[in-house]
């Protein structure tokens, strides 16, 4: 399959490229959760404490999070397929030299490396879709993109797992290296250059704000269980963050001009225009799937290490453990669509994140003895209210932005979704940590062990013997905890995406009909030709969305531009235009 691409000057193989994009978008997809299975043999191997643990795991995110619009605009600005090949270059010299760590200290350093260059690889894959493609062949390819963004982390679980069934959990990292190897030599061969140099300049000091406050914020949230909740340190540290956010947005509403429409081709060029967020629907879509995100990254975190510490399962069967998830998000997804133009999307939405509230509380009752059906249980309703509360969040998000400007609601869900991920990691596992800390039971336990059981759940674990059995109900004590503040986040969310879009009534369909016979669109749905193939392509990757932990590629399918980028000759939420 052959197109001519406007931005390159020779013919362009769309069929090689729409697989080496997928092989490089699959690559930093899975690094998004597949460690989380190889966190047991990781902490006896390294002897990383739980906090530590958090800080390997979350540094990919955290960092990813942080730099996510940064380089979708230097992709924009200075060539996507450079950025593809920087980016890749980096994850897997990244991930080669992580084979060799020993210490945690490494791996948090390297893991933050590899979020580096997820950051840059991300946003460069659907944009060199977007930017090179011929229309008639753009939609078939986004498509590809979501399908592949939808399963990569749940397969890089699976196939993660069934690594370590033989090797050590080096060869998660090692899985990364063959595929950022794969795709450099695709990229250097097949992926033209496309970039806009009279793009907008990035906006340094904004981003430079925006990533300290993430690092601020996350940093006195792991830190808390070891530096006490109500420590000065950790006060200080949120405040600094909530501050450094707060400048954050006089910055960026300072780069706009008074009385202009938001966004606008200002002269500042902010990378975020706060005022966005007065579209009461698009703050409801944001909120929806930042604690949607929240949730399933917190989750995901504590959930395998509980399969395989407390009840003792292999990696791969704890792996498979949470395909319920899958199982039940995949049809919802499905026919989500078809529920939001029966009910509206306000109802659908808020009942998603109750069902995702309910399954976590459900999920917080396990125990160290309890049925594998009773996490099933759980499994199931946080499924369906993931699958049923995406596509409507990130409709709301598109939908209230002009077709001009999709490139904007695109970067807001993927802003959205990393900054909840990784803040669900930080708060869900530090609350688990510290209610672990202090209901373990270290009576009779050596001086030298207790210290390190008590900074270690998977120290603990491997010691057998009653420290294993104090550990593992002190875990479950901490998994309680935890879900609960998960699920309470998702209730309050649910009310929140309630009173922000009050006002979206489901439109009757009398008048449905008379809009449909007069050749207008129903209120609140997209018009034809224009986010209709957006929307379908949204619900049929919803499900992959809460899985991989990735974005909806659906407002990408009908030729609209990626993740942080906004369209040809518009202004847009990061510093950069084509």
């Amino acid at each position: 399959m052959i197109a001519h691409s406007r931005p390159a000057t020779r013919q362009v193989n769309t069929t090689a490229v729409t697989v080496v994009v997928c092989i490089a978008l699959g690559a930093v997809a899975a690094a998004m959760a597949s460690l989380n299975v190889a966190l047991p043999g990781l902490a006896r191997s390294t002897q990383a404490s739980q906090t530590q643990l958090e800080w390997i795991i979350d540094a990919y995110s955290l960092i990813f999070a942080a730099l996510l619009l940064p380089a979708g605009a230097l992709g924009d600005r200075y060539g996507r397929r450079r950025a593809l090949i920087v980016g890749l270059a980096i994850f897997g010299g990244a991930s080669a030299i992580a084979m060799t760590a020993s210490s945690a200290g490494e791996l948090i350093v390297l893991r933050g490396l590899l979020g580096v260059g997820g950051a840059l690889v991300m946003p460069a894959t659907l944009s060199t879709i977007t930017s090179t493609f011929p229309p008639a062949e753009r939609t078939r390819a986004v498509s590809v993109w979501a399908g592949v963004a939808g399963g990569s982390a749940l397969l890089g679980l699976l196939c993660t797992g069934a690594l370590l069934e033989v090797f050590s959990w080096r060869s998660a990292f090692a899985v990364n290296v063959v595929l950022a190897v794969l795709a450099m030599a695709g990229t250097i061969r097949f992926v033209p250059e496309s970039a806009n140099p009279a793009a907008p300049p990035l906006d340094k000091v904004g981003a430079s704000l925006v990533m300290l406050s993430l690092v601020a914020l996350v940093f006195s949230i792991i830190q808390a269980p070891e530096a006490g909740w109500l420590a000065a340190r950790t006060l200080g540290g949120l405040a600094a963050g909530l501050a450094g956010l707060a400048l954050f947005t006089g910055w960026e509403l300072k780069q706009c001009l008074p009385g202009q429409p938001a966004p606008a081709d200002l002269p500042g060029h902010p990378m975020l225009d706060p005022r966005l967020f007065r579209n009461r629907r698009l703050s409801a879509g944001s909120l929806s799937i930042f604690i949607q995100f929240f949730a399933f990254f917190g989750f995901t975190f504590i959930a395998l290490q509980y399969l395989q510490g407390v009840r003792g399962y292999r990696p791969l069967v704890a792996a498979l453990c949470v395909l319920p998830l899958a199982a039940a998000m995949m049809p919802t997804a499905k026919i989500t669509p078809r529920l939001t133009a029966r009910f509206g999307a306000r109802n659908v939405c808020v009942a998603g994140l109750v069902l995702v509230a309910a399954g976590l509380a459900i999920i917080s009752r396990v125990g160290t003895s309890s049925p594998y059906l009773l996490l099933v249980a759980g499994l199931i309703p946080l499924g369906i209210g993931m699958g049923a509360a995406m596509t409507p969040a990130t409709t709301a998000i598109t939908e209230s932005l002009p077709a001009a400007q999709q490139g904007v609601g695109s970067a807001l869900n993927d802003l959205s979704r990393e900054v909840g991920g990784a803040l669900g990691i930080a708060v869900v596992g530090s609350i688990v940590t510290a209610i672990y800390r202090s209901h373990l039971q270290l009576a009779g336990v050596p001086a030298a062990l207790a210290s390190k059981a008590r900074g270690s759940f998977a120290v603990a674990i491997h010691a057998g013997g009653p420290l294993r059995a104090s550990a593992s109900t002190a875990f479950t004590d901490g998994i309680h905890t935890g879900l609960l503040y998960a699920a309470a986040a998702a209730l309050l969310a649910a009310v929140s995406v309630a009173v922000l879009l009050a006002g979206d009534v489901r439109p009757r369909r009398a008048g449905r009909r008379r809009q449909a016979a007069a050749g207008q669109p129903a209120a609140g749905q997209p018009a034809a030709g224009q986010a209709a193939a957006g929307q379908a392509a949204a619900g049929q990757a919803a499900a992959g969305q809460a899985a991989a932990g990735q974005p909806a590629a659906g407002q990408a399918a009908a030729g609209q531009p990626a993740a942080g980028q906004p369209a040809a000759g518009q202004p847009g939420l990061v510093s950069a235009s084509r």
